[in-house]
């Protein structure tokens, strides 16, 4: 039972991916060709990318993730409650905690832009100062989130919204996304919910918390690979018995 549980909620918040994903309006992933990689000439370039970085958030296309991740979170503020007590019970969430640290988070995207630097690998240096890039902006985000809003965590501390663990992981798996595809992108995704569903079991986090800490992730993702990554959507309307809607259509590159 507690595994049916671990895993509908884990495919839950998966499921949330793939809608705030198809929240990004088509032309902004269309419009522009993915470039090749390009290796930052040095860590001090990548600072300063970052600063543009900061400055693609502004997009239409970041704010409408974070709008539409801001109504998911209070549709599902809700079931705060009932999402906490269901995945108290359950087990298999111990490992959560430190796959989504800043410390392990930060380390990993370092190491991948040291290994490629020392490799002589441009695709994998251009990977590692994205998700570096991408964690800087996840954790800037959610931490003036945090302040701002001084959620209590339903352990009875401060700074719950939005979670952190979640948003860093989300980053780094739309970044794996958007440079290797959905076949290297949806297992990073699997990964970034589970750690997000541990956020909740470990009671540090609500349902809405890690609900938004994913669009946090999601955009900071999008802002620091604009340009690159293989995968276009395209966005169409769509007639229905009753009614109509928007078909959304990904393909890989």
């Amino acid at each position: 039972m507690t595994s049916f549980i671990r895993t509908r909620c884990v495919c839950t918040t998966f499921a949330v991916v793939i809608a705030l994903h198809c929240a990004v309006p088509a032309a902004g992933q269309t419009l522009t060709p993915p470039k090749a990689p390009q290796a930052p000439r040095a860590f001090s370039g990548l600072f300063r990318d970052t600063v543009t970085d900061f400055r693609h958030l502004a997009s239409k296309d970041s704010i409408t993730v974070l709008a539409v991740g801001g109504l998911v979170a209070a549709a599902a503020h809700g079931m705060d409650r009932s999402a906490t007590t269901t995945l108290a019970g359950a087990g298999g969430f111990g490992a959560g905690s430190t796959l989504g640290s800043a410390r392990v988070q930060f380390g990993s995207a370092l190491a991948t832009l040291v290994v490629g630097k020392v490799t002589g690998s441009p695709k994998l240096t251009a990977v590692g100062a994205d998700l570096v890039r991408a964690n800087i902006l996840a954790q800037a985000l959610t931490t003036g989130t945090k302040l701002s809003v001084r959620r209590g965590r339903p352990d009875g501390t401060e700074f719950s919204f939005p979670s952190g663990h979640t948003s860093v992981t989300f980053a780094a798996a739309t970044v794996v996304q958007r440079h290797y595809g959905w076949k290297a992108g949806a297992p990073a995704y699997a990964v970034a919910s589970y750690v997000a569903a541990s956020r909740i079991h470990d009671r540090r986090h609500f349902l809405s918390d890690v609900t938004f800490g994913a669009a946090v992730g999601i955009v900071s993702g999008w802002s620091a690979t604009v340009g690159h990554g293989r995968s276009q959507m395209s966005v169409a309307p769509m007639a229905a018995p009753g009614g109509g809607g928007v078909s959304f259509t990904w393909t890989d590159r």
